[in-house]
């Protein structure tokens, strides 16, 4: 009787957990919408790198879209109109204060952290016949700083006032400034991404081209006048005839998401990175700091609940105060 009846219960059984399987997924939106950036960056090619993963996996007709950068993509998801946003911390910590730029006064409380991505280093490109050797020969240049809304965008204007730099800056995206630089347009480009910066490898392997960053001065000074970013240094051979390391400073960048979003949801996409490096460079080489120790440069975004119950199954204990 027991034999019988086996094939009949294991039926049911099996029945039992794709429903509950189904269930779990009910709720979960049928496309998805990841903020990233201007062409010629690292978020371009991450996010929309990203998002392809999430399709092949998930089942969810997942697309990146091109923004003006972090700060841009903390307010559209804030708003709801995008389901993951990529952000550096600093202009994340503006937003969640309501400092943005783009909203001020709105603070950004419903952004949850997701998972942790990679470090975002400060750099500058020029062509060599230029003579640009740090961020101090900028004085009295064209400069192009990245998009506005983007963390370049935001922190470079910051960043020469704090050295006493005049320069004659403007905002492209990095694809548009890599052409301006080339067609003498500007003379100098600089901006903040994962290494290698897509723009930076191309200008280097099209033009005499020479990358810069600060001198040994002015990187202690920014370091001191901005507390929200790290020591960081860009190892020599990162672009084609840059034969040293130069000093830079960096942020870190996280994938956000809305509070909203289903836990399950939340859960499976952490998981799908966070257990997935290899794949993740594929995407982007960048993607190799993409590791779940790395959660731990966020000391203030709360963690989306999905987040925190899969880095809690694998062995990372996020803080109570970091679990949102």
């Amino acid at each position: 009787m027991r034999l019988t009846n086996f094939p009949a219960l294991a039926a049911a059984a099996i029945m039992s957990v794709s429903v509950a399987q189904a269930d779990d997924r009910s709720d979960w939106p049928s496309d998805l919408t990841v903020g990233t950036a201007s062409q010629g960056g690292v978020y371009f090619v991450y996010g929309n790198g990203l998002a392809s993963f999430i399709s092949e996996e998930l089942g969810i007709n997942a697309s990146g879209e091109v923004t003006g950068g972090p700060v841009q993509n903390v307010t559209l998801l804030q708003m709801q109109e995008h389901d993951i946003g990529l952000v550096t911390m600093g202009p994340m910590f503006e937003a969640w204060d309501g400092e943005s730029e783009l909203a001020p006064g709105l603070p950004h409380t419903d952004v949850r952290a997701l998972f942790p991505m990679y470090e975002t280093p400060f750099q500058g490109i020029a062509l060599c016949n230029q003579n640009i050797n740090s961020i101090g020969d900028l004085a009295g240049k064209r400069v192009s700083v990245g998009p506005a809304g983007g963390t370049p965008g935001t922190y470079w204007p910051r960043i020469l006032e704090a050295l006493d730099i005049e320069a004659n800056t403007s905002f492209a995206g990095a694809a548009d400034a890599a052409g301006q630089l080339q067609d003498g347009l500007i003379d100098a480009f600089v901006f903040a991404a994962g290494l290698p910066i897509a723009a930076f490898s191309q200008i280097s392997a099209e033009a005499d081209a020479c990358t810069f960053s600060f001198s040994d001065d002015e990187h202690a000074a920014v370091l001191e006048a901005f507390p929200e970013v790290s020591d960081f240094t860009i190892p020599a051979g990162t672009y084609s005839g840059q034969e040293e390391d130069q000093n830079s400073v960096a942020m870190w960048n996280f994938a956000v998401v809305h509070a909203d979003m289903p836990e399950s949801l939340a859960y499976e996409i952490t998981k799908l990175v966070m257990e997935n490096n290899e794949r993740m460079m594929q995407i982007h080489a960048a993607a190799a700091a993409t590791l779940p120790e790395n959660f731990t440069n966020n000391s203030f975004l709360p963690f989306h609940p999905g987040s925190v119950r899969w880095f809690e199954e694998n062995g990372f204990e996020i803080d109570p105060d970091l679990q949102g």
